[in-house]
């Protein structure tokens, strides 16, 4: 069972794909506000993050 204190030992090594995972589990599970917000506070950080590297890898081709 995900606690608040485990959930936010793990937060920072989980990868895009597994909070989306946790985040679904808790949406059809137990559907704990509090959790959810964290789990979709994790997941949207890890997509932002992943997108920028995208977007300015794209901006740093395009001048080469």
């Amino acid at each position: 069972m995900l606690t608040w204190r485990s959930l936010n030992l793990i937060a920072s090594k989980l990868t895009e794909d597994e909070a989306l995972i946790m985040l679904n589990e808790e949406r059809v599970g137990r559907k704990r506000v509090v959790v959810l917000e964290r789990l979709h506070q994790i997941y949207s950080a890890k997509r932002t993050a992943r997108e920028r590297i995208e977007i300015l890898n794209e901006a740093t081709n395009d001048k080469a």
